[in-house]
């Protein structure tokens, strides 16, 4: 799409865009609405997270002094792709407690050699900000043999948005702060699909099938929250199933998409093997299928329960809330699930997620059959009703509200 078009689109929909090296938004320059919750670790990291979540406005507000390398003016990319060297020759001249910001470094890895060999030799902190882990992962680079701490910002979350949180909001556009914040959602979030995630794609080379792939994000937009079905995918995207894997291994690799695992230890009968599918957004899930009208009530249960994933996630980076999390599924027992199982340490903690309103016994069949599972230390049921209670099984009942404090004030595990 020709940049001229590609900027009135922006324009139009609210969604930022670069002009001299700045982020514009509404007519303001670097002025977001939200503080997040990301605390930068000490030393160098890695901050990853999809276009438009606000990673390089966060480190502007977090080292205002900092030399900024902006790996999205084409100049600059062209410049230090050709010749990575070059960045070193510009922290020649830089104070060694300068901290060097790099923007979208997985555009040029190489520059990875430079940072290692900058951190070794003058202890310099750098903050390097990326859109994709795949071309990191995939090139020469040792992503500094350990050296910075990997962490990941996410959507906002209502303990970011306070009084602004609006749960029907997010089902239907997400809560991706470029596309929260735009006068035209709906509008915005078309136009991030087509040109954050189908353009990306396409730039980096990332496919080789691009059309192959354009068939394949509807059809796995489809599957938010659900199990897998490689081959079912694969025959409704018209591609190789082998492609279908790559496919879904870039969803991963893109930050857009995480593959739940499903949780494998032996509890009397065999568990199922296959992961679930999950779009980090809602907004995300629905624009890909190309429907983002009201939410459907064939399609809330599975966006809630998606959203209380990316709730936890994001928690995770600062509270350390788990080590691991799967769903678990009987294989002998088809209707039975529990949405998520969080391990600490050799405890476990079940958590079942419903978008209904109303409390009955039968949402709790889940959590009952997991009830035998060894070091199980809480089982919990979040729903949209008003009422808290606990069971005589002792699976407690919690409205929203009060599995929201408890993730955000750290008291989820007793």
């Amino acid at each position: 799409m020709p940049f001229a078009e590609t900027l009135k689109i922006l324009q139009i929909t609210g969604l930022p865009y670069r002009r001299k090296n700045a982020w514009y938004y509404d007519g303001m320059v670097g002025n977001p609405r939200y503080s997040r919750l990301t605390m930068p670790p000490k030393g160098s990291f890695f901050l990853l997270g999809i276009r438009g979540v606000g990673k390089s406005t966060w480190a502007r507000e977090q080292f205002p002094d900092a030399y900024f390398v902006d790996l999205l003016d084409e100049a600059r990319y062209q410049t230090l792709l050709a010749n990575p060297a070059l960045l070193a020759a510009e922290m020649r001249d830089l104070p060694a407690r300068r901290v060097v910001v790099l923007d979208e470094v997985q555009r040029v890895p190489a520059l990875l050699n430079e940072v290692h060999r900058a951190i070794e030799t003058s202890r310099r902190r750098f903050v390097l900000l990326g859109s994709s882990a795949r071309r990191l992962k995939t090139s020469t680079t040792n992503l500094l043999a350990g050296r910075a701490v990997m962490r990941t910002m996410h959507p906002l979350v209502p303990a970011e948005l306070g009084d602004d949180f609006d749960l029907e909001r997010i089902l239907r556009f997400g809560s991706i702060p470029v596309i929260w914040q735009a006068e035209e959602p709906q509008a915005a979030l078309e136009a991030y699909v087509q040109l954050y995630v189908k353009e990306e794609i396409r730039a980096e080379a990332l496919v080789r099938n691009l059309p192959g792939f354009l068939r394949f994000l509807p059809a796995a937009g489809l599957l938010h929250g659900q199990v897998i079905n490689v081959a079912g995918l694969a025959r409704d995207a018209a591609t190789a199933r082998s492609t279908v894997e790559g496919y879904l291994s870039i969803l991963e690799d893109t930050l857009l998409a995480t593959l739940l695992p499903a949780f494998e230890a032996r509890l009397r009968v065999r568990e199922r093997q296959h992961p679930k599918l999950y779009w980090v957004d809602p907004g995300l899930a629905r624009a890909t299928k190309r429907q983002l009208g009201p939410v459907g009530a064939e399609e809330r249960g599975s966006l809630f329960e998606g959203w209380i994933l990316s709730v936890l996630r994001a928690h995770n980076e600062l509270s350390d809330i788990f080590e691991e999390i799967a769903y678990w599924a009987p294989a002998q027992a088809r209707q039975t699930e529990v949405d998520f199982l969080l391990r600490h340490g050799r405890n476990y903690l079940a958590l079942e997620v419903k978008s209904s309103s109303r409390f009955s016994p039968g949402l709790l069949s889940g959590l009952r059959a997991i009830g035998e599972l060894d070091r199980l230390v809480r089982r919990i049921l979040v729903y949209l009703g008003d009422q808290r209670m606990r069971t005589d099984e002792g699976i407690e009942v919690w409205p929203l509200n009060v599995f929201l404090n408890a993730v955000a004030s750290g008291k989820l595990w007793p």
